[in-house]
């Protein structure tokens, strides 16, 4: 149906009718169906993946999983077409959306900060901090960085940030 152009792959096994508006839910549902049920409720999904679910980054290749520290990580290694990263995750670092566990906004913009590379941090935090609704403060996203104890990606993430604060060259 794809190919005959009456649905629009969102996805992976995802996909909406054309013309319609992927809403961050949607695309968080899109991705909840390439996990499997059974570790559903012990992933969260981080980093890019978050930013492509809040509609701040390009679709993802492959899923970027966040897994609590508390939680065991070793039965989730077989799973295919997920990247797993073992974190800390606090009671304020995740919401519930589309059948899928996501960093918070905050959180996300964080982790990228923290991890992702620069040619593709800045252009997803600047839209995270661009979105109003999402709640991500630029002052506020610095002091949660900063806030980190220490971290090998820290002075690399506070540069990102001050790579923010500056107008984009044109």
């Amino acid at each position: 149906m794809a190919a005959d152009g009456v649905l629009t792959q969102l996805y992976q096994r995802g996909y909406l009718p054309p013309g319609a508006h992927p809403s961050p839910q949607l695309r968080a549902r899109a991705a909840s169906l390439a996990v499997a049920p059974a570790i559903r409720q012990r992933v969260v999904a981080g980093r890019m993946t978050a930013a492509w679910i809040y509609g701040c980054a390009a679709e993802p290749d492959r899923l970027a999983l966040l897994v609590d520290a508390n939680r065991r990580i070793s039965s989730l290694r077989s799973v295919r077409g997920c990247t797993f990263h073992e974190v800390r995750l606090g009671p304020f670092d995740v919401v519930s959306m589309g059948g899928l566990m996501v960093s918070s906004p905050l959180r996300t913009a964080q982790d990228i900060a923290l991890h992702v590379d620069a040619d593709r941090a800045v252009p997803a935090l600047r839209a995270l901090l661009a979105r109003p609704e999402l709640g991500v403060r630029l002052r506020l996203l610095r002091l949660a960085v900063d806030a980190s104890p220490r971290l090998p990606h820290k002075r690399a993430a506070l540069a990102k940030l001050a790579a923010l604060a500056a107008p984009p060259a044109g």
